[in-house]
């Protein structure tokens, strides 16, 4: 004869106990997990900082704080799309794996037409995006849809299509992409014309977003070479690998310190962060803790990104640009 306080605790191991909210949390949880939104900063930070030197340098009394916004969202909808399009094409291709960091298709966390229908929704939502960003824009609509639809199908043609990041091209798109694409995307939303020259502020953060890239690919070196894809991490080794990271990551606080003796020190702002670069580069030689460096190396680009920005507003007289 069971006592009745064991038959209470059998029953709560036979039965299903899972509450009927539970299931959709977990469900909106694993959407939120497959757009990777810690990787975001990315895109977003170039889009701050064009908006930032549009209002430096022009007239405008202030940015228009609507056009601002759908800049933001439209830049992350489809930066949010290329990382569910790259999720679906490494599962397909082989490259995810029960190692792999994303975990979304590998432990089933979302079925494969879920994800695709996650990226066609945020597709089209940043293609809603543009369109109303066109109407409100002073930017002929022409010229800002080349940028944006340029940018729109690199972020697809990453891994979907000729898959760019499995033909060691990949790092050249991400450089263009996440810098002085976006800059000048948010700067011509704002203006209605591009200053070419702001394309030199978006160099130290292409480099930092570059060194992201980089060291996911180096870390997963020996499960891509098995997959049969190409990168520039498997092309150049670990030992140059190591070099070429270092070198995307402390290059842009070289850059910041010529800038603060030549112009302005409020350039030696973002240079708070350079401890944590340093703790990161050791992590990064490590085989054993380089796995979170993809993620700590994001964060260093969003803490230094937001610094950045800030220099370039309180500096009275930016270089290599004149007000309008």
């Amino acid at each position: 004869m069971i006592p009745n306080g064991l038959q209470e605790v059998k029953a709560e191991k036979c039965s299903p106990k899972r509450s009927s909210s539970s299931s959709p949390l977990m469900k909106l949880s694993s959407y939120l997990l497959a757009i990777r939104p810690w990787s975001l900063s990315a895109s977003l930070i170039p889009t701050v900082l064009g908006s930032a030197l549009a209002y430096k340098l022009t007239e405008l009394s202030e940015l228009c704080l609507i056009i601002f916004i759908l800049t933001l969202l439209t830049v992350a909808c489809v930066h949010g799309a290329g990382n569910v399009v790259n999720t679906y094409f490494d599962y397909i291709k082989g490259v995810d794996s029960r190692k792999s960091d994303d975990r979304i298709l590998v432990d089933h966390l979302l079925s494969q037409n879920e994800l695709v229908t996650l990226g066609t929704w945020l597709y089209a939502a940043g293609c809603l995006g543009f369109v109303l960003l066109a109407m409100l824009s002073p930017a002929k609509m022409e010229h800002l849809a080349l940028i944006y639809f340029g940018g729109l199908s690199s972020s697809f043609l990453y891994t979907g299509g000729i898959g760019l990041k499995y033909i060691a091209l990949g790092d050249v798109l991400i450089l263009v992409i996440f810098g002085p694409i976006s800059v000048l995307f948010a700067f011509m939303a704002q203006t209605g014309y591009i200053k070419w020259n702001i394309m030199y502020y978006a160099i130290p953060l292409a480099l930092n977003t570059e060194a992201i890239l980089h060291s996911n690919n180096t870390r997963d070196l020996e499960s891509d070479k098995r997959a049969g894809i190409v990168t520039l991490a498997i092309l150049i080794g670990y030992t140059a690998s190591h070099v070429l990271y270092a070198f995307l990551l402390f290059t842009p606080y070289v850059t910041l310190v010529v800038l603060s003796f030549r112009y302005s020190k409020w350039f030696l702002l973002p240079l708070v962060t350079l401890p944590q670069a340093f703790t990161i580069e050791k992590r990064f030689r490590n085989p054993t803790t380089i796995q979170d460096v993809p993620k700590r190396t994001a964060s260093l680009n969003l803490y230094l990104g937001i610094l950045y920005i800030i220099a370039c507003l309180q500096t009275d007289r930016l270089p290599y640009l004149q007000s309008v």
